[in-house]
């Protein structure tokens, strides 16, 4: 009873920081639109093409202020992400063949009818390297229209969209790796595998000092920048190392802790004593030390660095990045190319990508979806449109052009919108009525 209750609580954490993540997101977003499209336009393409980094000597490393963004900041985004990908296969709803069965079939049915939409509107022209743009969920925005909603929405779909984004965003750092990395320098990638080892060697040994693992981190960085593979597949693989499991069972913990906290009291328990009695202060040492074992170090990192991703890296990364100036370039291209592709990728295609593969799965596999009816199923599938931060990533991978960048951010944006309002009123309609 205590593990479900805990579980509960760590979903719930998890959703409103996702929650409070897409408001803080929408609020960076309009101002990059405005900021944009007005007399300080200039300013603020100048200003995101600002080199910064250091020199020292003949030596010098520097990146643009937006390139600090998308290969530094989001590379921290991208190992929360791993973590929530390594919980949920380890620990949660995709732990097991029968839990994620369903979601992962939907966010595979829901990445390929997307991108085959894309691939079909844009057959041989040039924005045809897009197809990997409508196949994202952005899985604040989906949970934050869902959470309008509060009580009446089942668990059951608050966890089938969750699990399912969190499919998606697995699949999405694939395609990111094996399909927009033009040249990969093998050598120095394989050196990325040193730091790793000695990170997995150094947690056996029971090391906890987390210096040497933040620099061993930053190895791994330099050494996935430098191999051509995209920086932020550094955080994934940075994550993939770090345990979701406790160092020690609860058994375990209730006895040590037990045994170490009757050493501990005695007659005086007053501060001073505390403080001059060596021996105690070396069991309460010992305890916490027990303490920070049950503690997965996965999930406890990725609940203190969720507020940082939310409130920090993904609105800095929107201030740069959704910025687009509505030129009738842009506006035409919304009508053709990959601005169509995008928008009728992730409106039509991601709700039907995800009810055909859900009904595939639960007609042939048997597989039962808890308190949750298929118009209900219809309105996740059509949030899980809902692209945004990971498909605005992709597009500045797959395309060089700016004018073809900026065509597929208007269609991300439009495309976004409207998913959001189709799912919220199909939700409206779906989800049962609180009492009155």
């Amino acid at each position: 009873m205590t593990a479900h209750i805990s579980d509960q609580n760590m979903f719930q954490r998890f959703l409103h920081s996702q929650v409070a993540g897409s408001l803080i997101l929408i609020t960076t977003t309009i101002i990059a639109l405005v900021w944009a499209n007005s007399q300080w336009g200039d300013f603020y393409y100048e200003l995101s093409h600002t080199y910064l980094g250091v020199h020292f000597g003949d030596w010098n490393f520097k990146l643009s202020l937006s390139h600090w963004i998308k290969d530094g900041l989001m590379a921290i985004f991208f190992f929360v992400v791993g973590l929530e990908i390594k919980r949920e296969i380890v620990v949660g709803e995709l732990s097991s063949p029968d839990k994620a069965m369903l979601p992962v079939c939907a966010a595979l049915g829901g990445a390929i009818v997307p991108a085959a939409i894309y691939a079909l509107v844009n057959t041989g022209g040039e924005a045809a390297a897009g197809w990997g743009i409508p196949m994202a969920t952005d899985i604040a925005f989906a949970l934050g229209v869902l959470s309008m909603f509060g009580s009446r929405v089942p668990l059951g779909l608050k966890v089938f969209l969750t699990a399912l984004a969190i499919a998606d965003d697995l699949l999405a750092v694939a395609v990111i790796a094996i399909f927009y990395t033009p040249e990969v320098n093998i050598t120095i990638l394989l050196f990325s595998f040193i730091p790793l080892g000695l990170m997995i060697i150094l947690n056996r040994k029971g090391v906890r000092a987390t210096w040497i693992y933040s620099v061993l981190a930053f190895l791994v960085w330099l050494d996935v920048l430098g191999s051509g593979v995209h920086a932020t597949i550094a955080g994934v693989l940075v994550a993939m190392v770090i345990p979701v499991r406790p160092a020690i069972d609860p058994a375990e913990f209730t006895e040590k802790t037990s045994l170490l906290l009757a050493k501990i009291s005695g007659r005086d328990n007053s501060l001073d004593a505390l403080i001059h009695d060596a021996g105690r202060r070396e069991k309460l040492e010992q305890l916490s030390l027990v303490v920070e074992d049950a503690v997965p170090p996965g999930i406890a990192l990725e609940h203190s660095l969720h507020p940082l991703q939310s409130f920090v890296i993904l609105p800095l990364f929107a201030l740069f990045s959704a910025g687009v100036a509505f030129s009738p370039e842009n506006l035409e291209g919304i009508l053709s190319g990959a601005g169509l592709g995008v928008i009728l990728g992730l409106v039509i295609g991601k709700p039907l990508g995800v009810l055909l593969a859900s009904w595939l799965v639960i007609k042939f596999a048997r597989v039962e979806l808890f308190d949750v009816t298929l118009p209900q199923l219809i309105g996740a599938g059509c949030l899980a449109g809902i692209g945004f931060t990971m498909s605005i990533f992709i597009s500045e991978l797959a395309f060089t052009s700016d004018a073809i960048i900026d065509q597929a951010k208007v269609g991300i944006l439009i495309a976004s919108v409207t998913a959001g309002i189709l799912g919220a009123i199909v939700l409206n309609f779906s989800l049962p009525r609180k009492a009155t």
